[in-house]
């Protein structure tokens, strides 16, 4: 008992997780009225058979009246049509409100998702996202569109029913309110048990849709290491936690099945037992106690549907649940309430100043120590450095993937943390280093750095990211699918769509990671020139390992350990020694 008054309020929690789908079943209220409407004529239909068998008993077999008889089953016929109809409409309506509520709802999920800052993604695998986008909709789906229906419909019956059998025989009707507490005890017992194991068997479907997404997006690497078969176990391995967890959760709900039906039956047997003696002595008829066998027998009926659907409604509140949990998740990165709008023409003056920041991951290791950086409206700035100094940190920061813990970052003067996102987002194109193609067209892969573009400025920045050949030459030119992850494409080739992008976009900061480390050394003679080309008239920042890349920079800034440790041009900082003469004498010699 201990057990199931600390199970009482995780149960009435999850339960409760449910009226987060109210907002998604409102816009629908024509639907459900509809669906309620329909509910209510079917289960009068029903309801109304046994009334019709006690007339043909009492009346038409003890009379021989066969007129009776004829009107009885033509009232019958008049019954199951209604009932038909009724129930044909009723499952019309649900299902289509399950179906565009749950529409809306993976909508909204998943634009609450994307909107979640970077930080959430360090500590979330993306397969369970996707397994609750999935998985866990379906779940809520069958819900409303079934399950609900069901319960709804049932609970209406065994109403109807119970009221029917006190009006019937209320002797009898007594009698079998003292069995009641035997029925409901196994289902509120069971239905605890079964709701933990409901959310326990999600848990671990997650984890199987987690690694399919994780092995299947790295297959090469996968191959590369010879892991297919390490891997093909490791699933294997999930795929035997979540049938166990489904095994246990399966086992649960059968007992409960069948606890119910055997009690519920149990009870009507001893209830009818007791009637039929009362027919015997003659203090009840034979047609009332028909009616009330009936009435019992739906009430029995709705009852063990009851029991069945109660699991289903366990397993999508344990799916809400899941669902409440990424919903509660706000981005510790957003646009402000009020934001100042940037100067226009924006000019690309960039200042970091004083800055300090730490990974929230990995707050023991500070990155960035009391970091300034002043970068001039047209001005080329190379970050170099060792790996781990710092480099991509800031264009982190630049992006505001993160906020600093101290300092502040300035563009054209305005705070970043002042600015919406989306205008300083905007204002920023990134050519990073390891690009990401979509499952999409190559003119709306290009499309990603300006939605709107037209196909004649599509093929334009094409052009000027040497790209334009390679596509033109694939079957269906730039509205060939490109694959997921840009499959059909060598690295060069995805390096060159990016900078297609950046090119298409047209901002007046340009971010550049490593945007030429895929090329060839033919390729990356075109694309430097392409470069060159782009950077005019705005700022750049350029994140490199190869100095050869940089050594026409305005400005070469050195990191080491998150600090500055020097700056200048490629001459100026070769006369100096120290670090970046060590790697230059490194690179140039090899």
């Amino acid at each position: 008992m201990a057990e199931s008054r600390t199970d009482a309020p995780a149960e009435r929690h999850r339960l409760a997780a449910l009226r987060h789908l109210w907002p998604f079943l409102r816009p629908h209220r024509a639907l459900a009225a509809g669906w309620l409407l329909f509910l209510g004529l079917s289960s009068a239909a029903t309801l109304s058979l046994p009334v019709a068998v006690r007339q043909m008993i009492d009346r038409g077999f003890a009379a021989h009246d066969p007129a009776l008889i004829n009107r009885t089953f033509l009232a019958l016929f008049a019954v199951a049509l209604v009932l038909a109809l009724a129930t044909a409409g009723r499952y019309l309506c649900v299902t289509l409100l399950g179906e565009r509520a749950v529409a809306a709802l993976r909508e909204k999920l998943y634009a609450h998702l994307v909107r979640l800052d970077v930080g959430f993604y360090e500590g979330t695998r993306v397969g369970e996202l996707v397994s609750r986008l999935g998985t866990d909709t379906e779940l809520v789906q069958a819900l409303i569109g079934s399950s609900v229906s069901v319960a709804l419909r049932s609970a209406v019956m065994v109403l109807g029913a119970v009221g029917a059998m006190v009006w019937t025989s209320p002797r009898l009707a007594g009698l079998t309110t003292l069995v009641i507490p035997a029925v409901v005890l196994p289902i509120v017992v069971f239905g605890r048990r079964v709701q933990g194991l409901s959310r326990h068997s999600q848990d671990r479907l997650a984890e199987t849709s987690a690694i399919v997404n994780e092995t299947l997006n790295a297959v090469h690497t996968v191959k590369a290491y010879a892991r297919e078969g390490i891997e093909s176990e490791r699933y294997a391995g999930a795929v035997r936690r979540a049938l166990a967890a489904a095994q246990r959760r399966i086992n649960a709900r059968a007992a409960l099945t069948a606890a119910v039906i055997v009690l519920v039956f149990g009870a009507i047997t001893l209830v009818l037992w007791a009637g039929a003696h009362q027919v015997l002595s003659g203090a009840l008829d034979a047609g009332v106690l028909g009616q009330f066998v009936l009435y019992a027998v739906l009430a029995a009926g709705s009852v063990g549907a009851l029991s069945e659907v109660w699991g289903d409604v366990l397993r999508a509140s344990g799916a809400m649940e899941r669902i409440g949990e990424l919903f509660a998740q706000q981005p510790a990165i957003a646009s402000p309430p009020r934001p100042t709008p940037l100067p226009r023409p924006t000019r690309g003056e960039i200042r970091l100043e004083h800055v300090e920041f730490r990974y929230p991951t990995r707050s023991e290791l500070p990155v960035l120590h009391d970091f300034s950086l002043h970068v001039r409206p047209g001005e080329t700035v190379a970050l170099v450095g060792p790996s781990g100094a710092g480099k991509s940190t800031v264009f982190g920061l630049l992006l505001r993937y993160y906020d600093p813990q101290r300092g502040r970052i300035t563009l054209d003067g305005v705070d970043l943390k002042a600015l919406a996102l989306d205008e300083l987002r905007g204002a920023l194109a990134l050519v990073p280093q390891e690009t990401v193609i979509f499952g999409a067209s190559a003119a709306d892969n290009i499309r990603f750095g300006r939605h709107d573009a037209d196909l004649a400025a599509v093929e334009a920045a094409a052009r000027a990211a040497e790209a334009y050949d390679f596509i033109a030459a694939q079957p269906g030119g730039f509205d060939a699918p490109l694959g997921e992850r840009g499959v059909r494409l060598s690295g060069g080739q995805r390096q060159r769509i990016a900078i297609a992008r950046a090119i298409l976009k047209d901002a007046p900061v340009l971010l550049l990671d490593e945007a030429t480390s895929a090329l060839d050394a033919q390729s990356e003679a075109s694309i430097q020139a392409a470069l060159e080309r782009l950077k005019r008239g705005r700022t750049t920042l350029v994140i490199a390992h190869r100095l050869a890349t940089v050594q026409r920079a305005d400005r070469i800034v050195v990191l080491d350990g998150g600090r500055i440790v020097a700056e200048g041009t490629h001459d100026s900082l070769i006369r100096q020694g120290d670090l970046y003469a060590e790697l230059a004498r490194l690179q140039f010699a090899a």
